[in-house]
């Protein structure tokens, strides 16, 4: 089945509550419930007192209800008395100050107190609760990011160094200290940077960066150190039930690739920000899906929370329009997910979510327009769910994200700080996304023997045996394609001392890097179109490639911008500059047609296509319409589960605003 239901708080209700909570369930064929997350304070209202009294109830009643249960330990929020007790369990921010009690998010996670008590409370709920076959995952910790500084991390980034570079003298040799006079002669001088020390203007304007680049490994590491001794506290007393956490997808201050041996099954929480473009939104919503899919091979994953209405976090929350839940669910399901979870199933009643939305509002009323939307995609998952779990996405195309890519290219002094890495990755990936493209997204290190197609936007950094391995799959016949500011530093973020990495595979170097402000255009001529392109222009110098665009403005007009360089049976392509949208979406069109990857509907504007293949061979064909009515070709034979339409190769087609197609194709089409 699809997992269909959400975070449920009814430590928040009386009990009446309940009965009409689940009268309600019934009706919207919820089959999941996340409980636990932020429990803890009524768990141990005290360091030496436990009450599971509240917890057994919910968790009784949720298993005599018959629904799956998602529980979770309750360490995203400390309780007030752990702060109390333990002040350095709460975070040092980035200009030194030290935090009190607060919000959420708020502990250090390098404290030993609050990794003692979290990691107590998950093992005493594991041996409580384990046994329990309602419990189909666990769920620790939730949302975790932020940042300490404190003497705790201070101490805790000293070890994490010394792992990493050995001695003094490697750390030095990384960092490049001879700069500056910043040679470090004894371990305790190492500081973690902040606005104290090497930041200026905030945390992304540093004078080392590779201190900066470090600390955010670190940082990564010492959160996911946190999840990881949850779980293993879960495992002393439940062997096999799947443990994973919910990640925030495209979210900069973790690594999840670091995370992602960790992590039992992936999941995320499917916020996206606001965009007056649905078609950008759908695009943006998909790469997410795919980083996330991407982190346990291809894997089927979970979406953990998203919001049936509305949000309540950001200046300005508009509602989600009619039927757009339905799309955006289904477009989930069409991208690996195997459960379409929300946050929240009852509306709070007061502090910051009160107007979060729900699927049951303030008055737990079943008439609603957003409960009428819920409750009939959850009975559309009940009847055709159970075929569609389990299935896989295949793809011959790879697009590479890189963590430390992104850390430190926005963190560069130079060449141009309005460069961002999400930005220049969501235009590679829309122009991807808009062909229809059979799309993986995946770490440097993934293996790239099974792709006909790499794009690499932006991979500042680049790390171990890339290099060596990408060359390799282009001779064999792939195509490989990255932008300008690749290439330019190695993992310590010091810049290679010859032409670069790419430089032979690329058949070029980079003589000069023009930068401007943002509302300065250079015209570039590609494929018999202008297209205009913005922040950094590299001059380059071309050895051994075909020049395909050309610089149309300054002193280096005329010189190349776009080339593709012919090596073994394969290409690799380079972009000297960002182009805009249009110019990326010609780009990556030639290279997809080059290779015959663009798909059926590829210049329908809007419409997506995805696939997903089960274990049996049956292929799933998913059609979301995510802009006005359309009339297109049918791409496929097959039956719309939907619907019940037969369908008919090359057969018209109507897809209305909003329309989902979920296509069984036929077995010998």
């Amino acid at each position: 089945m699809i997992g269909y239901g959400g975070d449920y708080n009814p430590e928040q209700w009386p009990r009446e509550v309940w009965d009409r909570d689940y009268e309600a369930f019934g009706l919207a064929e919820i089959n999941t419930v996340t409980l636990g997350v932020f429990a803890w304070a009524h768990l141990q209202p005290a360091e030496d007192t436990h009450d599971f009294s509240t917890l057994d109830a919910i968790v009784d009643r949720a298993t005599a209800e018959g629904r799956r249960i998602v529980l979770a330990t309750p360490s995203g929020a400390m309780p007030p008395w752990l702060a109390h007790a333990y002040p350095d369990a709460c975070r040092v921010d980035f200009e030194g100050r030290r935090h009190v009690y607060g919000q959420r998010h708020n502990a250090c996670p390098s404290s030993p107190d609050f990794r003692r008590l979290s990691v107590a409370l998950a093992g005493r709920l594991a041996e409580r609760y384990g046994d329990n076959p309602a419990i189909v995952a666990w769920h620790v910790g939730n949302e975790y990011g932020g940042a300490c500084y404190c003497p705790l991390c201070a101490a805790a980034f000293r070890r994490w160094l010394r792992e990493r570079h050995g001695d003094l003298d490697g750390l030095n040799r990384a960092w490049n200290t001879t700069f500056w006079s910043h040679t470090f002669t004894d371990w305790e001088q190492v500081q973690p940077p902040t606005a104290l020390s090497e930041h200026w203007r905030g945390p992304n304007h540093t004078a080392f960066q590779g201190i900066t680049l470090d600390y955010r490994r670190f940082l990564s590491d010492a959160l996911l150190g946190g999840f990881v001794a949850e779980k293993a506290a879960i495992r002393e007393h439940v062997p096999d039930t799947p443990v994973t956490t919910n990640l925030m997808g495209l979210y900069q201050p973790v690594d999840y690739h670091r995370w992602a041996p960790h992590l039992d099954f992936a999941s995320w929480d499917n916020y996206p920000p606001e965009d007056p473009s649905a078609a950008r939104t759908a695009a943006r919503m998909a790469l997410a899906h795919g980083l996330v899919r991407g982190l346990r091979g291809g894997r089927p994953f979970w979406v953990m929370e998203q919001t049936p209405s509305v949000t309540a976090s950001r200046d300005v929350n508009a509602v989600k329009r009619p039927g757009v839940l339905r799309l955006w669910s289904w477009q989930s399901v069409a991208h690996g997910a195997d459960a379409v979870l929300y946050f929240q199933l009852r509306q709070s009643r007061g502090a910051c979510e009160k107007y979060h939305g729900a699927v049951l509002d303030h008055a737990g009323r079943t008439g609603t327009r957003v409960f009428r939307e819920v409750a009939a995609l959850g009975r559309e998952f009940a009847r055709v769910g159970a075929e569609l779990t389990g299935a896989r996405t295949p793809a011959r195309v790879a697009l590479l994200v890189d963590w430390d890519s992104w850390w430190a290219v926005e963190m560069s002094d130079g060449p141009n700080r309005n460069v961002r890495y999400l930005d220049v990755l969501t235009a590679y990936h829309r122009a991807l996304w808009q062909a229809n493209a059979a799309l993986d997204v995946v770490p440097v290190t993934a293996d790239l023997s099974g792709y006909d197609v790499v794009v690499a936007p932006l991979l500042h950094v680049v790390k171990g045996d890339f290099t060596e391995r990408v060359t390799a799959f282009v001779e064999r016949g792939g195509a490989f394609v990255t932008t300008a500011l690749s290439g330019r530093v190695d993992e310590d973020d010091n810049a290679f001392l010859d032409d670069g990495p790419f430089a032979s595979l690329l058949g070029l170097w980079v003589e000069e890097t023009d930068a401007r402000q943002p509302d300065v255009v250079n015209p570039v001529a590609l494929f018999g179109a202008e297209h205009a392109a913005r922040h950094v222009f590299e001059v380059v110098v071309v050895e051994d490639a075909e020049v395909l665009g050309a610089y149309g403005a300054d002193f280096y007009a005329g010189s190349p911008a776009v080339t593709r360089a012919a090596r073994g049976r394969g290409s690799a392509w380079y972009a000297a500059t960002l182009l805009d949208d249009a110019g990326v979406a010609a780009l990556v069109r030639a290279v997809l047609d080059e290779h015959g990857l663009a798909g059926p509907l590829a210049d329908v504007p809007d419409v997506e296509v995805a696939e997903r293949v089960g274990a049996d061979g049956a292929r799933w064909l998913y059609v979301l319409n995510h802009g006005p009515r359309r009339v297109v070709r049918c791409p496929v034979a097959g039956v719309d589960v939907l619907s019940g339409r037969e369908l008919a190769v090359g057969g018209e087609l109507v897809l209305e605003a909003v329309d989902v197609l979920v296509v069984r194709v036929a077995a010998d089409a």
